[in-house]
């Protein structure tokens, strides 16, 4: 396996609109999650952590210059490992056990193996090893709460399905939509030890009708509108 320095182990794009995504390049992309890092006024929002594999604050010291607060869109290891090294970490209640992991209700057991990496760190910490440190939340978020960076507000939606505490964040002013893991443009996962599959319909109904113009998701490229609302009528087709 080959193995790469820390310092490269994170890759940042800047987009518009003060949003950051930020990656694991050398994760495979089916086990990639993406790292939204918004913008505000007043303080920052960073929408999950990623694997915990290298250290966000180490390697990315700008991400902690501002006040930031860290959401979890759901509960699985690929989007909070990286927690822990957040004072500020906000979670669905239905979720806020499995931030206290024990390896089985965060999947890392089911899922971390040579199979999720192209390469791996050059650190002690290696997959065989692996584990997801305990961030007890901070504070609660639920539908309809309200996160205000200042100049800018992201409403909390509850969008279970694929777990039962997933959400999203919709930002209204610039009709965005942050998905987190109930749809990105890939292989969807709705089979976890805790999905449900009338909840999944419900959530994507309720996001179909929502004005969405861009969507940044959990995993793989962001995406239109308009191709959410394809995808989501053909989840419709498959699953009527």
């Amino acid at each position: 396996m080959k193995i790469v320095s820390r310092d490269q182990w994170f890759e940042v794009k800047q987009l518009s609109d003060g949003i950051r995504l930020i990656h694991e390049p050398y994760i495979r992309p089916f086990y990639r999650c993406n790292l939204w890092h918004i913008q505000g006024r007043d303080k920052d929002l960073l929408l999950d952590s990623g694997s915990g594999l290298v250290s966000l604050r180490e390697q990315l010291p700008w991400i902690t210059e501002r006040p930031l607060v860290a959401v979890a869109s759901q509960c699985h290891f690929d989007h909070i490992a990286g927690h822990h090294e957040f004072p500020e970490r906000l979670v669905h209640p239905a979720e806020a056990d499995i931030l206290a992991p024990d390896g089985d209700n965060d999947l890392s057991k089911a899922f971390v193996g040579d199979d999720m990496f192209e390469a791996h760190p050059d650190c002690p910490l290696c997959y065989a090893e692996y584990r997801v440190k305990a961030a007890p939340a901070t504070g609660l978020i639920e539908e309809g709460d309200v996160l205000d960076l200042g100049n800018r507000t992201l409403q909390v939606l509850h969008t279970p399905g694929h777990s039962p505490g997933g959400i999203s964040l919709y930002e209204a002013a610039t009709e965005t939509l942050f998905s987190g893991d109930i749809i990105y443009d890939g292989p969807l996962i709705e089979d976890a030890y805790h999905s449900n599959l009338d909840d999944y319909a419900r959530s994507l109904q309720r996001l179909r009708e929502l004005p969405i113009r861009t969507v940044h998701g959990g995993h793989f490229g962001s995406f239109s509108g308009e191709h959410l609302r394809t995808m989501i009528d053909k989840w419709q087709r498959l699953h009527a």
